[in-house]
């Protein structure tokens, strides 16, 4: 198991050279071709009064200013990889999320950035991050907020024993066999099983390489996100590994409380399955 392709993910209106280069370097690092995406959409609100043609213009004039901006941001793209044959550029006029969740059928993980504290995000022109783990069908690396290179020395994975979480460990392989200290983290909810299914996981790890230890977590002591991020911080864990599951209902997708939590908080790199 290996990537192969990475996709790094760019905001039209961010600055671009952190993320590029936090990239450029890990697919260096995991002998991975790397492709730049970014993506925006016109949209246009159009006052009352305006006439279909001021609305036209008004809109085209959108399109033209984010077409100058992937421009730019392919130039920046292609100087940081220094033009290498490795690495190629897709800029896209279109919904950013759904357009990356498109794209990503070309690679094997996909990497962007934290996702925004502003409520009043415009998701014409910035990626929804739970939207897009729903959607992509690869493991997304959603960056720190710091954009620190990617060592993941120390990773710590968040184990329940559900599809999600499943799926997250085999995606993250590549990673795990690298690391020096693997740690598998599971919040008691006092059952047996929970201690089982760990144990489990440990021994199918080491049969793929992985020496990797666990750590059963007490419910009572907090709230299981702040026991995983604890633990982290403990074993100076750069990169956390976890399930991301959600449900749709009136076109309305909710994530576990653990999942969100974790995504809201910048202080390590998140690599996330659904």
């Amino acid at each position: 198991m290996a990537f192969r392709t990475i996709m790094v993910q760019l905001d039209v209106d961010a600055i671009a050279a952190p993320r590029i280069s936090m990239a450029w370097e890990l697919a260096q690092r995991h002998e991975a071709d790397l492709i730049g995406f970014c993506a925006a959409e016109p949209h246009f609100a159009m006052p009352s009064g305006t006439d279909d043609q001021a609305a036209t213009k008004a809109l085209w004039c959108q399109v033209e200013e984010i077409e100058g901006r992937l421009d730019c941001l392919r130039e920046e793209f292609l100087s940081t990889v220094n033009g290498s044959n490795r690495a190629s550029w897709r800029g896209e006029i279109g919904n950013p999320t759904r357009e990356l969740a498109l794209n990503a059928r070309a690679a094997d993980l996909i990497l962007t950035g934290p996702p925004s504290a502003d409520l009043l995000v415009d998701h014409h022109r910035t990626v929804d991050t739970a939207s897009l783990i729903l959607a992509a069908g690869r493991p997304i690396l959603v960056s720190s907020q710091t954009f620190a290179p990617i060592r993941a020395e120390s990773i710590l994975i968040a184990w329940n024993d559900t599809r999600e979480a499943r799926r997250a460990i085999i995606d993250a392989i590549p990673f795990l066999i690298r690391a020096r200290d693997v740690v598998i983290a599971s919040v008691d909810c006092g059952t047996t099983a929970s201690r089982d299914s760990v144990v489990d996981v440990e021994h199918f790890l080491a049969r793929h390489g992985v020496k990797a230890r666990s750590e059963v977590l007490d419910a009572r002591r907090s709230e299981p996100a702040e026991l995983l991020l604890q633990i982290g911080q403990e074993i100076a864990a750069d990169l956390i590994v976890l399930g991301g599951y959600g449900h749709s209902r009136a076109r309305e997708r909710a994530f576990g409380g653990v999942t969100h939590s974790v995504l809201r908080s910048g202080s390590l790199h998140r690599f996330i399955s659904n």
